[in-house]
């Protein structure tokens, strides 16, 4: 079977020489809250995914396959840089003839290494005091160009929007 399913204590290849690796994991039922279970039994699925995956793939390619996961019909398959990322493309008729997942698509993603952190910046824009958006309010009133005196007039309805949000 293409996607090999694993319990706890047998052994899987790492993708050296004659190498192995005991699994000792809890399985989703030991796990007292139903939201924990299910996302252990998420993890472990995408785990042994890619090990599936990295079966099929030469050794140097399967390393540098970090995390891979089926998505409506698409298999996703996140790799550390656009080079291998070319190099896995190659293989997508290797991965699709070897599925029995109904998957129709694979779909190579870079991975980098910020993803997942999402920072938010500190920095606000400064609006302009009460004073100086009412006076481009009024000095907007005066102008005979049309389209800039219209636009003139919502840049100030909008800073006053946002001055008494703050």
């Amino acid at each position: 079977m293409w996607l090999p399913f694993l319990n706890a204590g047998e052994t899987v290849p790492t993708g050296g020489l004659m190498t192995s690796k005991k699994i000792t994991s809890k399985t989703p039922l030991s796990y007292q809250n139903q939201t924990m279970a299910y996302f252990h039994g998420q993890i472990g699925q995408q785990k042994r995914l890619l090990q599936a995956i990295q079966k099929l793939l030469p050794f140097d390619l399967a390393n540098h396959v970090h995390c891979c996961l089926i998505k409506d019909k698409k298999l996703l398959l996140y790799t550390d840089s656009a080079a291998w990322a070319s190099q896995l493309r190659f293989y997508n008729g290797v991965i699709l003839a070897a599925n029995e997942l109904l998957v129709d698509v694979v779909q190579i993603k870079v991975m980098t290494q910020e993803a997942g952190f999402v920072t938010q910046s500190e920095c606000k824009a400064r609006l302009p005091s009460s004073e100086k958006i009412a006076e481009l309010q009024k000095d907007s009133l005066n102008i005979a160009d049309e389209p800039l005196k219209a636009a003139l007039l919502k840049l100030s309805a909008t800073l006053a929007r946002l001055s008494n949000k703050n």
